[in-house]
């Protein structure tokens, strides 16, 4: 058995309605637009970029992953760091200095 939903508005005609909701879907667009932060993927760098960063050695970067200053991430048999990483890792040696 089919049911039939009827909506009925007073006081407005079908061109006043459509607008009216166009008028809110492209406001409620417009916000979504401000607001939408596209999602940044991670930027990895190699073991020579870091060591060049940060003023070290090959050797110390290697001391500082077994120490856990930094926090190498396996890609294969690749070593990688996360360049958002980086800052935290120098206030953590600056830290550990003073």
């Amino acid at each position: 058995m089919e049911q039939n939903n009827i909506t009925q508005v007073h006081g407005i005609t079908p061109q006043q309605l459509r607008e009216n909701i166009l008028a809110d879907v492209r406001t409620e667009l417009k916000e979504i637009i401000l607001n939408f932060q596209p999602k940044k993927q991670p930027e990895y760098l190699t073991r020579k970029e870091v060591a060049k960063i940060l003023k070290v050695s090959l050797v110390t970067l290697s001391d500082w992953n077994k120490k856990g200053v930094l926090k190498p991430y396996r890609l294969g048999n690749l070593i990688r760091y996360k360049s958002s990483e980086l800052e935290t890792a120098l206030i953590s040696i600056n830290s550990k200095i003073n």
